[in-house]
């Protein structure tokens, strides 16, 4: 436990700290909108913003952050207009996007390795003003998703509905926008522009199986992402004395690993949920009286139990029956 002693450890645990909360965060609106790989595309238009830092001898993240912030804004507009499809103004961010990185990245003189601490994630290397930029935009994003969820949520929902209640979509359509890109250029530095979309996806699908409702699921998402990157920075510390292991994919390959072990529980959550829906009505109830039932059901009993007007049936073998007095009336 020496090696957190050092500075450069400790800014990467706060490093690590906020961007699993930040990244999370934002990620929950973009599941719910089934936009799932904006972030991918963003965090490529993001590379040219790094470039562009790099080019002009000012810092990288900030040159990133407006870039990004940019190309968000754009494809949302796009996006609402009509114009071209989702998914096509998405592969225009990651085409561009990466080409002009490089292509700037070149006109620079700077090498392919300096580039690739931002595609792959160098959080060990960040420094002190990166980190302070990192919380500071960490901390707008964190409180924006947070103190605004019930309109983003809304938006994110049902946009239709939103509209009728008075919410001006499009505004909170491009904030959601604007904190994505946000999101982007805080993780940059610790999983990378390539892998930043896990971050903000993975965590989020991994609550959704043990969760029900969006706040529940909005805060297990961001305890989710915090975990696994304290949990990759600390394994790949570690790991890096018998082998060079990168933080950046080390906090994605964990937080996929907590996706597995929750889809399967998620599974038969729902399919607890499914066995305790009432059955369809059709036509006329016929109860059929059975005087013989070798099993007293109860709270106990572990069969799902079904409210029936005024009274309780339970799931048995394939049909559902209710207690009436010495008898069982099947359904």
């Amino acid at each position: 436990m020496d090696l957190f002693t050092y500075g450069f450890m400790q800014r990467a645990l706060i490093a690590a700290v906020v961007t699993g909360l930040a990244a999370p965060a934002v990620g929950t609106y973009l599941v719910q909108r089934r936009l799932a790989l904006m972030g991918d595309g963003i965090g490529h238009v993001a590379v040219t913003g790094v470039a562009l830092g790099l080019l002009t001898g000012t810092s990288p993240t900030w040159t990133a952050v407006v870039v990004a912030v940019l190309g968000a804004a754009l494809i949302e507009l796009i996006r609402e207009r009509g114009h071209a499809n989702g998914d096509v103004a998405l592969a225009l961010l990651f085409y561009g996007g990466l080409a002009g990185g490089v292509l700037l990245t070149g006109i620079g003189g700077e090498s392919a390795a300096r580039l690739q601490q931002y595609l792959f994630g160098s959080i060990t290397t960040i420094s002190v003003n990166d980190v302070l930029a990192t919380m500071v935009l960490a901390a707008v994003v964190i409180v924006v998703c947070v103190g605004l969820s019930p309109q983003l949520f809304a938006v994110a929902q049902d946009q239709e509905f939103a509209r009728v209640a008075g919410l001006r979509v499009r505004a909170y359509n491009l904030l959601i926008a604007v904190l994505a890109a946000v999101s982007v250029t805080v993780a940059m530095r610790t999983v990378g522009l390539l892998l930043v979309s896990a971050l903000m996806v993975v965590p989020v699908a991994t609550a959704q199986q043990v969760t029900r409702s969006f706040r529940t699921t909005l805060g297990a998402a961001m305890l989710l992402g915090c975990l696994a990157s304290l949990g990759g920075l600390v394994v790949a510390a570690f790991a890096s004395y018998e082998a060079r292991v990168a933080p950046g994919p080390s906090i994605v390959l964990l937080s996929l690993a907590g996706f597995a072990l929750a889809w399967p529980v998620g599974v038969w959550s729902r399919r607890r949920q499914r066995l305790a829906a009432p059955f369809a009505y059709a036509g006329t109830t016929v109860h059929e009286e059975a005087t013989a039932h070798g099993h007293d059901h109860g709270p106990e009993c572990g069969h799902p139990a079904v409210r029936h007007g005024d009274h309780v049936d339970y799931v048995h073998d394939g049909h559902r029956h209710a207690p009436h007095g010495e008898h069982y009336d099947e359904h």
